[in-house]
């Protein structure tokens, strides 16, 4: 996205760089915190003793911007990103640079995942003004009205070729200010209402839009068309997973089946998945999924957990089981609050170094295993005496450091050498945990939490692990005690150290009806039904582009120059794309118009890119499929047999097959459907309102679910 005015603000070349991981050392003694020492983000924290003086985002920054007329610096990263911590480091700690900036600059600092929708308004400005891709820690300078003036992503401390280091653009900025403050001003205003006019027109409705079945067709080779290959997944230098692309795939057969299990492979074999730990790292810096960037987070762990359950499903193959039940166990293991919540991330370092946690060195493993055991350790994990790794951001990288991956498969290992191998991943697992852990962002985001409850109830109905969906309803329930107001129907963001943001996104508020509907379906318990209408409702309240379609990812509120709707499904799908598909299955199982003329809109908003570019909105295209086709209900009415039938209904791989009861909000029509016996446990299985007779055998309803009326094998059930 770019816009098309000549960008003015600096004359000097600026390379932006898409970077993500670190955590913050003890302060040096003496140090004083500032300001950042009383917030909960552990972002923030992390930032509490730096020279700099630093405001959270507020009222009070804002004020003295205003009264003292200067720019602001609005660094924005989180708690476990790579290249935030490379910049702290070399920059926010330096004390030459601390000075000038609290003399100059009002300097802020910005947790994006507690506030996602800043950080959308800032990213796309970056990218709409620059032509940048974009990423974090994302530096923009701002004029006192919160204006964007001039950005960048990770700055060097010191001048690199062409590109300006950290103080030449500080000493720059203060300059240009201090000699055209008031031309500034009025060139800025001008940008500001160039964007303004970009973003309306980008998020307006096309009158002539449609969406039918027939924009499905011929999707897969668009989306094969910048695949690899070779090793799966899409980029030639970065891999990041990209799981709605797979999903999408893994549903329609074929060839696109078919890479998306290749990809699912090569993730599985490779780095970017913790061989001996579970759970996946964010993303490898190499397009063969080897060496990756070794933050662990919530949203990846959730996604690929629906991936890899898919990919058993269509598969059949038990290493995909096995795959997802490691995600899910890693979660349970790591990422869970005592009371029952998910946190956030572990960060890629431990004791000042990236990857010294999960990286392994051949001196360390002569010390753990026996010689036996390290031959068959070396061929399992290529390890090798050189090693695969080198953190080259770091001044003192760590030496002959080993990523573990899969270099032989394990059929090719004799009996006795995967006796061997056991022992090898007993010792590892062992000698690891003793070891200094990374840092863990204990926060818990509404938004992610319905991420991962939906996947882990998923997940516990599908693999039939009870743990799973226990688990699911425990980080439900927390979210609910914490986050969720039902006096005034309002969804907190974020909770940490029973301290609770007060802000509203809308993917908090669309993630989490998605994992209520979820588990209303796995479990039939009528409350979370009731939850997801009522989340719904508030969504469309407030966030809900009624002239438009959509949903924009935050409140109106005066400390957003823009409001945006997010449209494109990366680390995460846009909230509106997650609520397209919510709308009309909610539609589906209450009977509510209004419900699916939201979805319908909000399809219409973005059924040109769809055409386009469907791989922009990947999540999307399973709301065209829904709305499309002819959703299927399993009807389930009555509660002596209630389990058997839920783990037949959830065991078909039928597309958009619905799984509900007749108490509730559901429809009028669904209520009426009753056992045939007072007690006895009947199923239907209705097309619209057209039924089959009613069914009190399990069995039966199993061999309704094995019939194949598309002609090849089913997609895997949402």
């Amino acid at each position: 996205m770019r816009v098309g005015f000549k960008v003015w603000a600096v004359g000097f070349y600026f390379l932006g760089l898409a970077f993500t991981v670190y955590s913050k050392a003890a302060p040096d003694p003496g140090a004083k915190p500032n300001r950042l020492i009383e917030s909960k983000s552990p972002y923030l924290l992390q930032h509490a003793f730096n020279p700099v003086d630093w405001y959270p985002w507020g009222e009070e920054a804002f004020e003295k911007a205003r009264k003292e007329k200067k720019l602001i610096l609005l660094s924005i990263g989180y708690s476990t990103c790579h290249w935030c911590h490379v910049m702290e480091r070399e920059s926010f700690q330096d004390v030459e640079v601390a000075g000038f900036l609290n003399k100059h600059f009002v300097s802020i600092k910005l947790d994006r995942e507690e506030r996602p929708d800043v950080d959308k308004v800032y990213m796309t400005s970056f990218q709409a003004i620059f032509g940048q891709g974009g990423g974090w820690p994302l530096n923009m300078f701002l004029t006192p009205e919160l204006k964007p003036y001039y950005g960048g992503t990770y700055f060097p401390p010191k001048d690199q070729g062409q590109r300006p280091g950290f103080m030449t653009v500080l000493n720059r900025l203060h300059e240009l200010w201090t000699e055209d403050r008031v031309g500034i001003e009025a060139k800025t205003t001008d940008i500001h209402e160039k964007l303004t006019d970009h973003f309306h027109k980008l998020q307006g409705l096309n009158p002539d839009s449609t969406f039918d079945a027939a924009m499905l067709d011929g999707m897969v080779p668009k989306f094969l068309a910048g695949a690899d290959q070779a090793n799966g997944g899409w980029g030639s230098q970065q891999k990041f997973p990209q799981p709605s692309h797979l999903r999408f795939l893994l549903g329609r057969g074929g060839e696109g089946r078919e890479f998306a299990l290749k990809t699912c492979r090569k993730m599985m074999e490779g780095g970017i998945n913790d061989q001996i730990g579970g759970g996946f790292h964010r993303y490898t810096v190499d397009p063969i999924w080897l060496v990756p960037h070794f933050e662990k987070m919530l949203y990846d762990q959730a996604q690929l957990l629906d991936v890899y359950v898919d990919a058993w499903q269509v598969s059949g193959e038990e290493e995909f089981r096995a795959t997802a039940k490691s995600i899910a166990e890693y979660v349970l293991g790591e990422l869970t609050h005592p009371e029952g919540g998910f946190l956030s991330a572990q960060d890629a370092q431990s004791e000042g170094k990236e990857g010294k946690y999960w990286c392994w060195t051949v001196k360390e493993l002569k010390a753990l295993l026996s010689e036996e055991e390290l031959s068959v350790a070396r061929r399992r994990y290529g390890i090798t005496d050189s090693g695969n790794f080198v953190d080259h951001s770091d001044p003192e990288p760590l030496k002959d450091q080993n990523v573990l991956y899969l270099a032989m498969r394990l059929e090719k290992f004799s009996a006795e050498d995967q006796k061997v191998l056991s022992s090898v991943v007993a010792k590892m697992r062992k000698a690891r945990s003793i070891r200094v852990p990374p840092a863990t962002d204990d926060k818990v985001l509404a938004s992610w939490n319905g991420l991962m409850i939906g996947a882990m109830a998923r997940a516990g109905r599908i693999l039939e692990d009870p743990r799973y969906l226990k688990a699911a309803e425990r980080a439900h329930a927390f979210v609910v005690n914490k986050l969720w107001n039902p006096a005034t129907s309002t969804l907190s963001h974020r909770w940490r150290e029973d301290h609770v943001d007060r802000s509203q996104q809308s993917e908090s508020y669309l993630y989490f009806l998605r994992a209520s509907r979820i588990l209303y379906e796995a479990t039939l318990n009528p409350s979370y039904l009731t939850l997801a209408a009522t989340l719904a409702d508030r969504a469309i309240a407030v966030f809900y582009d009624k002239l438009n379609g959509g949903f924009f990812d935050g409140e109106d509120r005066d400390d957003l120059v823009f409001r945006l709707k997010d449209d494109y499904d990366s680390a995460t799908p846009t909230p509106s794309s997650v609520a397209t598909f919510e709308y009309g299955v909610l539609s589906e199982i209450t009977g509510e118009a209004a419900y699916r003329a939201v979805a319908e809109k909000s399809l219409l908003s973005v059924s040109d890119t769809l055409r386009e570019n469907p791989t922009q909105l990947a999540e999307s295209l399973k709301a065209v499929s829904f709305m499309v086709g002819k959703p299927a209900r399993v009807v389930i009415a009555g509660g002596n047999q209630r389990e058997e039938f839920l783990k037949v209904a959830w065991a078909g791989q039928r597309r958009n097959l619905l799984v509900v009861g007749t108490t509730g909000p559901v429809s009028d029509f669904t209520r009426q459907l009753k056992e045939v016996k007072p007690g006895e446990t009947t199923a239907y299985y209705c097309v619209g309102q057209t039924c089959r007779l009613p069914e009190t055998n399990p069995a039966v309803l199993a061999d309704w679910l094995k019939e194949d009326r598309t002609g090849e094998k089913s997609a895997p059930r949402e």
